[in-house]
Order: C-alpha cells, then sequence, then structure tokens
C-alpha cells in the first residue's frame, strides 16, 4: 500500500498494519491530493458533509495542517478523509483528527464494510505507526440504531473519547410524498403547519447572489438574542463560493413583503444539513419556522438526491427538541453522533493525546458555564445525554 502525493511528492511505502489488520479489510490505495481537488472529488460521495470539505475547514481552523486522503481500489476511488493534523503545545506531539469521516463514496456499496476497514487500517498505518501519532475519529450520526462504523472502530482497538454533552441528531426521511410526509410530523408540529399557512407566508428559493439578505437577517437575530456564536458562521463565504453541488442552497419565507426567516442548507450527498437559520421579531408569532421547513423537505425531495434531512442538535435546549422532534416524526430518527475513537501503538502518543483532549473538554465546560452566566437565556435546559457505545 502507498500514499501518493501530489504537489512533487514521492510515494510513500506503508508499513503493514500489522497483526491488529481489522477482519475482512479491503486493501486500499490512499493518495494526498490538493484541497481543491479534493472538494471536487468527493462532491459526489454519498458521505460528503461539510466539516469535510477542505473550503470549510481551512476557515473553520485556520491553524491546523490539512491533508486530504483518497482511497482507490482497482482504480475506483471508494471513500477519503480529510485529515487535520494538530500540534500539541511545546511540541510534545501531533494528533491526527478526523470529523465524521472516512467518508464512503457509495454508502451502498456490497463492499462497504470492508472498505471502511480498509481506510481505517490505511490510517492507522500511516498517522501511528509510521509517523507515531494518535489517531482521533469521530463518525458521523448513522440512521440505523447501531452506528456500525463506530463499532467497527472500537473492534479495531479504538478507545472511547469525548462524547458531546448533547449528541443526538433529528433526521428527517425526505423519500415521502407530501401526503405521508404530513402525516409523519407529529400532531402538534402538524397544528402549527396549519396555522402557518394561513399567516400570508410565502416561500422563496434564492441564489448565492442573495446571502448579504440571509446576513442582515442572521445579524439582527444574533443581536436581538445576545447569544455568544460559537458556530462555524464565519466559514459561509468559501461554501457559498464553492461549486454545484457543494454550494449551499438559500430559502426565505416573507409576510406582507418583508423577509422574516431564512435558512442555508448544505445538500450534497445522501444527506441534507441544516447549516444555519435566521429569523426576526415577526417569525415567531407567525410559526414561519414550519412553513420553511416545511417547503425545505419539499424541495430537497423534489429537487436533490438525498435521502434524509439532518437538522442538527439542541444545543441543550427543550424548545428545539420539540420543535425538531416534531418535525423527524415517525418516518425519522433520533440518532446520536457517537464518542470519538482513539488510538495510538505509542503510548506517550496516546497519554499526550487524550491528555490535550481531556483540556479542551475542560475548557468547553468553562466556557459554557461563563456563557450562561452572561446570558441566563444561553442556559441549557435539558439534561445531557450519555451516549452508548454499543460494546457491551
Amino acid at each position: 500500500m502507498s500514499i501518493t502525493a501530489d504537489l512533487g511528492l514521492s510515494s510513500v511505502d506503508l508499513p503493514a498494519a500489522g497483526p491488529r489488520l481489522s477482519d475482512a479489510a479491503l486493501a486500499l490505495v490512499a493518495r494526498k491530493v490538493s484541497g481543491a481537488e479534493w472538494d471536487s472529488i468527493v462532491s459526489g460521495f454519498d458521505a460528503v458533509c461539510q466539516e469535510q470539505l477542505y473550503a470549510f475547514a481551512v476557515r473553520r481552523w485556520p491553524g491546523v495542517a490539512q491533508e486530504p486522503v483518497i482511497f482507490e481500489h482497482g482504480g475506483r476511488i471508494v471513500g477519503g478523509a480529510l485529515m487535520m493534523i494538530q500540534s500539541l503545545p511545546l511540541g510534545l506531539a501531533r494528533i491526527a483528527v478526523s470529523k465524521w469521516a472516512p467518508m464512503l463514496a457509495n454508502v451502498a456499496d456490497p463492499a462497504a464494510a470492508t472498505i471502511h476497514r480498509g481506510m481505517v487500517d490505511a490510517l492507522v498505518a500511516e498517522y501511528c505507526q509510521r509517523r507515531g501519532m494518535m489517531l482521533s475519529i469521530l463518525p458521523r450520526a448513522s440512521t440505523d440504531p447501531i452506528n456500525a462504523e463506530y463499532v467497527a472502530l472500537r473492534e479495531r482497538g479504538f478507545q472511547r473519547g469525548s462524547s458531546l454533552l448533547f449528541p443526538n441528531r433529528y433526521i428527517v426521511n425526505l423519500r415521502l410524498d407530501d401526503e405521508a410526509q404530513r402525516k409523519s410530523f407529529q400532531q402538534t408540529w402538524r397544528r402549527q403547519l396549519n396555522k402557518a399557512e394561513k399567516s400570508d407566508l410565502t416561500f422563496e428559493h434564492g441564489g448565492a447572489e442573495r446571502i448579504e439578505d440571509f446576513k442582515v437577517l442572521y445579524t439582527a437575530m444574533t443581536d436581538r438574542k445576545q447569544f455568544p456564536d460559537h458556530s462555524a458562521y464565519d466559514t459561509i463565504d468559501g461554501l457559498m463560493a464553492l461549486d454545484e453541488p457543494l454550494r449551499p442552497e438559500l430559502f426565505f419565507v416573507r409576510h406582507q413583503g418583508e423577509l422574516v426567516a431564512g435558512a442555508l442548507i448544505f445538500k450534497a450527498g445522501d444527506r441534507a444539513v441544516y447549516l444555519y437559520g435566521a429569523t426576526n421579531d415577526k417569525a415567531l408569532p407567525l410559526r414561519a419556522g414550519y412553513f420553511m421547513h416545511w417547503h425545505i423537505i419539499r424541495w430537497l425531495r423534489d429537487n436533490t438526491r438525498a435521502h434524509w434531512y439532518d437538522l442538527g442538535g439542541t444545543d441543550g435546549f427543550q424548545g428545539l427538541h420539540q420543535f425538531k422532534k416534531g418535525m423527524v416524526g415517525d418516518a425519522g430518527v433520533i440518532r446520536p453522533v457517537p464518542p470519538v475513537a482513539n488510538y495510538a501503538t505509542r503510548p506517550l502518543a496516546y497519554l499526550f493525546g487524550a491528555g490535550a483532549f481531556a483540556a479542551r473538554d475542560a475548557l468547553h465546560a468553562a466556557r459554557r458555564k461563563l456563557d450562561g452566566w452572561r446570558n441566563p437565556k444561553a442556559r441549557f435546559d435539558q439534561e445531557p445525554h450519555v451516549t452508548e457505545d454499543y460494546l457491551k
């Protein structure tokens, strides 16, 4: 197996993954590519997500080295992983991190499980064995009851690491006709939608040139709520500069000529994702959010190949939980993002890497407390959820 880097780098022979080589793993060829080439290649992947885009990562984490790696079998691209190399203070160690990866090009491939194992084996060989790092992988939430990718990592010898405080993702089934979709919604959600449809609202799909309209709504909302914004909102200009199908879609709701709500949706791959939403003061009594999401669901069904619409999480707010749970309804699923999975072949690499994650978690916990102290409305009112690791 080799990693072949472009940009003038020569091939590097990787050591075999050793006695821990996964059962039924497919032998793959791994090749580094440039950031622009990476985004172009993965635009056709089923499992593509915004966190795995180079255009997103270089803006979200500017101090971290990005290494896009694609995997091939028999001359065919079968998957990839955007690896982020984080150096620890004082040069003690480096961590190789990949969020929601490795990604499969075709999630329905009969060999998907063995391809995934092969990609993990190649990453272990390169980053753990050859370069002496701790490898940290966070799989995306599965639509199945058991997250098979996380289970495969644990069976491979990865250790459970950090988990999100509120890990649940709310995922809508897009492959229903209008009647079945409305029946799927919980009764309260459906009743609110019926009221919204009597409020003289109109739905608009906007082009990329209307990003400033969204920014005006978003800025007004954040100024009104005074919530600290720790999101990746600063990356949207980079995302909107991407070519199709990676460029997010803009949607708006108008009432009597005034924009009252807007949303930015990532729609490539088999799972569309709600990135950002914005409303003004009039949106809540008009129930504009119900109206907007209903029409977004229909637009995604009719204009994309996505099977699912990921609404994201709740950040610990019960009101968001009720809204999203009602929209997911009977046909969708609520599934957790699994814990981070960590692996290292050198004890010191694991010690330093796990310590770095523990320090980061403590910092985030302190920031949440500070945010809640500054603005009581920013305090979560849901109980934190402990994710299973599916292994007994």
